[in-house]
C-alpha cells in the first residue's frame, strides 16, 4: 500500500494528539503530521502533500473555512474535514461553500464512525 498521509489542523493539544493516537493506533502504516496555527498549514502541506486533512474551523490565527479554500486552491485533491464543536446548519452550509469534503462535529461522531471514514479513503482508488 502507498504511504497515506493525513495532516491534522488542531489548536487543542488534548483534542490533536487523541485523534493522532487514534488514527495510529488502528492504522499505524499511516504518516501523520500536525499544525496549530492556519500559517503553518499551507506550508505543511507543500511539504507533506497529505491525501487528508482534519482542519479545525477555529484556529488561533485563521478561520479554518478560508484556510480550506486557500488549501484546496492549490490542491484540489486533497480531501479536506472540517471538525468543529459547532453543529449547527449555518457551519454544515459554509463548510460545502468553502470547498471542503466533508463535515465533523466533534461531538457528535465517534473512534468507529472516523475509523470507517478512514478505511473507506484507504480503500479508494486515487485520481
Amino acid at each position: 500500500m502507498e504511504k497515506f498521509g493525513i495532516l491534522i489542523v488542531e489548536d487543542s493539544e488534548i483534542y490533536r494528539k487523541l485523534l493522532r493516537n487514534a488514527l495510529q493506533k488502528v492504522f499505524p502504516e499511516i504518516t501523520i503530521d500536525e499544525a496549530v496555527y492556519g500559517r503553518e498549514v499551507l506550508q505543511k502541506v507543500d511539504a507533506f502533500l497529505p491525501d487528508l486533512i482534519f482542519m479545525d474551523i477555529r484556529l488561533p490565527d485563521e478561520d479554518g473555512l478560508e484556510l480550506t479554500k486557500k488549501v484546496k486552491a492549490t490542491h484540489p485533491n486533497i480531501r479536506i474535514f472540517i471538525l468543529t464543536g459547532y453543529d449547527t446548519q449555518e457551519f454544515r452550509e459554509a463548510t460545502s461553500q468553502c470547498g471542503a469534503d466533508g463535515f465533523l462535529a466533534k461531538t457528535s461522531f465517534g473512534l468507529e464512525e472516523l475509523q470507517d471514514l478512514l478505511k473507506s479513503y484507504l480503500k479508494a482508488p486515487t485520481k
